[in-house]
């Protein structure tokens, strides 16, 4: 039996988004652990080096949770388009069947 394409709906190619953000930033503190591991620097220099990447990191963060902000407006506001304009269909209708 054939089976049926799985259709991508906006949920899951939000879910992959957290989900490569969660890699991305698994594997930027895995490249981090290497790199101090076999880079080796005097302890100020680690220091700086760790605080540069952690400031790097919370901006990253709160550049991509603004974003997601911004994308859930969008959708909401999609949304409630939507909902105002089945709304307005659903009224005509009623109205053309009461004649």
């Amino acid at each position: 039996m054939p089976e049926e394409p799985i259709a991508m709906t906006e949920e899951n190619g939000q879910d992959e988004g957290v989900s490569t953000i969660a890699w991305f930033l698994t594997g930027a503190a895995i490249g981090v652990t290497v790199a101090m591991l076999f880079a080796p620097k005097s302890g100020r220099d680690t220091r700086q080096f760790l605080s540069d990447k952690t400031y790097q990191g919370k901006q990253a963060v709160t550049q991509t949770s603004s974003d997601l902000v911004d994308a859930g407006r969008d959708v909401f506001e999609r949304g409630r388009k939507l909902v105002e304009d089945a709304a307005e269909l659903f009224e005509r209708g009623r109205r053309l069947v009461r004649g």
